[in-house]
């Protein structure tokens, strides 16, 4: 649980950074090779993988602190907070009042965070004088605005929904796309707009 958790919170913080460096190469092209220079994008990278580490880490230890009276096998593919709180006997109101604050940090933090940097490109590429410009700028953010409506949709809405509302099944199913479906594309949609990728398939596949 402890490191799915980290791991959760470093692919948002990684998200929030790539809608980041987007904005700069959109709204700030000729500045883009000063900003987002190598010491940079190691230091948010690196910030990325550990900022999350001490809450989760907390969050987790959380758990040893319930009472389980009954049965110990969740109704859930993974061992995820929100199947162990339901598991759990007793007065869990902490656990919950926890979860929800770290997903507004950790994960609608990031959120509004790329929503902000896309507001900007947005508006950017609307000003740009043609129709090719504008296309061609888009499309360098599609592929990661896939993988932010993926993952951000399923995860908020397993992590904010209130312990009255939930279901087990649809729990499930949610979380299929933020474990399984978003990182299995992921290779998909990030490589292939590259034109070596494409020019390899092609060869691989014998398409001329």
């Amino acid at each position: 649980m402890c490191f799915f958790l980290m791991l959760g919170t470093a692919e948002c913080f990684l998200l929030a950074v790539m809608a980041y460096d987007r904005y700069v190469a959109i709204c700030n092209p000729l500045h883009y090779p000063l900003i987002m220079n190598q010491k940079t994008c190691i230091q948010m990278a690196i910030g990325s993988w550990i900022s999350g580490m001490p809450v989760q880490i907390g969050q987790t230890c959380q758990i040893f602190f319930l009472n389980f009276c009954n049965s110990n096998k969740i109704n859930h593919f993974f061992c995820d907070v929100p199947p162990v709180i339901k598991l759990a006997c007793g007065d869990t109101f902490v656990n919950e009042v926890t979860m929800y604050a770290v997903t507004v940090v950790f994960v609608a933090g990031p959120f509004f965070l790329i929503l902000a940097s896309y507001s900007k490109i947005i508006s950017t590429i609307l000003k740009f004088p043609t129709a090719k410009g504008r296309a061609k700028a888009f499309s360098t953010c599609s592929s990661h605005l896939l993988v932010v409506l993926l993952f951000f949709g399923s995860g908020t809405i397993t992590y904010l929904r209130p312990k009255s509302g939930r279901s087990a099944e649809v729990d499930k199913l949610l979380s299929l796309f933020y474990t399984i479906v978003t990182p299995m594309f992921n290779p998909m949609i990030y490589t292939l707009r590259n034109k070596d990728v494409i020019a390899a398939l092609r060869k691989l596949l014998y398409i001329k």
